[in-house]
């Protein structure tokens, strides 16, 4: 079935042109078309325009089995991307959101056998089918908010068994939701505590077991590594990269979170598809980014919930880059996957213009999980992953009101999934 949708109050993002990302001052420049109408045909976008063309549209004199959407007073988006997430997990960890209350660190509590090594625990006790159902769960939530694709980690296994275990969930996901889902690898999240004290054993674990495995069974399509104070250093950072680039795994980086880690460095010399995190960026991490392939890609959420420093995203934009804004959704430091909380924290957090956040959460962010020239963007040939708004006065309204729902109609691969 076709979909058209028309009286569109401002169809937003369009692009005649395709682009993979933005930088700089382009990420001040949304197009958008007011009055419009979107014919959506096969799961792909057919065309656009402004109402007073639409009978220009011949399509719709041959085809009889067109679903029609009034958009009178409401806006379409391109549905958002959300490229950093940790939502295959067992359990929250509502404790240690009361340590931190309490005054206790980060690494305080990862030192305690909290944080990383808590999930970890309670992956290992959790079956697939588990898994997998309470990944739908998060799933749908997501979806219900605007997200249209996600990527989504591992590294709550900790082990090669939980590793893969882990990832054979996400393959699942992957055929039975109707999101975009790009899977990474990331065995190198933290050290196991029957590695404390080896660490160079468990990294080595992860080059000549883990990854081979994981290549074998064709269960990621990136490979990341936290690259932090306190976890990985430069060295077996770049040795895991290397590793993962001979079985065909490209970089994302868990990166600068923590302290001046150098993981903007590395990343940038192996062509990562994205560093993220990075509130401890400065001048030369913003020297090493400019006319590099890399996205600098910001967790709002974690910093927000973690009561960290949040990154220089003005001097970043200002000096040329582009910025990509993702939720980390996770149980222990960002326990939200709604990405229009994101966009509205991308505003009041980061000072950016609504122009710019909203580019950070739709073509940047796809092409941080390397989907922008399918997805990110209202363009002909493009997959039709779109939401309608409810009456909403102006698209700076989105991260205007960051405490309600705007989105009320989700049209993924071209298919009506939430309304």
């Amino acid at each position: 079935m076709s979909i058209l949708i028309k009286n569109i109050k401002d169809l937003v993002g369009i692009e005649t042109k395709t682009k993979l990302f933005l930088k700089g001052k382009q990420m001040s420049e949304l197009e958008t078309i007011k009055n419009a109408w979107l014919f959506i045909e096969n799961g792909k976008i057919a065309g656009f325009g402004k109402m007073t063309d639409l009978k220009a549209l011949t399509i719709l004199q041959k085809d009889n089995k067109i679903k029609e959407i009034d958009a009178e007073g409401k806006m379409v988006f391109p549905s958002f991307c959300d490229s950093h997430t940790h939502l295959v997990y067992a359990g929250s960890r509502e404790i240690e959101y009361i340590d931190k209350i309490r005054g206790l660190s980060y690494e305080e509590i990862a030192k305690r056998g909290g944080g990383i090594l808590n999930s970890s625990a309670r992956l290992h006790k959790a079956t697939e089918d588990e898994l997998v159902e309470s990944a739908i769960q998060r799933l749908n939530e997501i979806i219900s908010y605007g997200t249209g694709a996600v990527e989504i980690k591992s590294g709550y296994g900790l082990s090669t068994e939980d590793e893969l275990k882990m990832l054979r969930v996400i393959k699942k996901l992957k055929t039975i939701s109707p999101l975009t889902i790009k899977a990474t690898f990331l065995g190198a999240h933290a050290v196991p505590a029957e590695y404390k004290g080896k660490q160079s054993e468990y990294v080595e674990l992860i080059i000549n077991e883990m990854i081979p495995l994981v290549a074998a069974e064709d269960l990621a399509d990136y490979i990341d590594v936290f690259c932090d104070k306190g976890f990985f250093t430069e060295d077996e950072t770049e040795k895991m990269l290397m590793a993962g680039m001979k079985h065909g795994l490209r970089a994302k980086i868990h990166a600068n979170e923590l302290d001046y880690s150098g993981g903007i460095q590395v990343g940038v010399k192996y062509n990562a598809l994205s560093v993220d995190h990075l509130e401890y960026t400065g001048t030369k991490e913003i020297a090493c980014l400019q006319n590099s392939e890399t996205m600098p890609t910001l967790l709002p959420g974690a910093a927000f919930f973690l009561g960290m420093p949040y990154a220089p995203v003005r001097k970043m934009i200002e000096s040329g880059l582009g910025v990509a804004l993702a939720s980390d959704f996770n149980p222990g430091s960002s326990p939200s996957g709604n990405m229009q909380l994101i966009l509205s924290m991308g505003c009041i957090k980061y000072r950016m213009l609504p122009e710019e956040a909203i580019n950070a959460v739709t073509i940047n962010s796809a092409y941080a999980m390397g989907v922008s020239e399918e997805l990110g963007s209202i363009a002909v040939g493009k997959i039709a992953n779109v939401f309608i708004t409810k009456s909403i006065p102006s698209y700076e309204f989105m991260p205007y009101s960051y405490g309600s729902n705007k989105v009320e109609t989700v049209i993924l691969n071209g298919e009506v999934v939430n309304s």
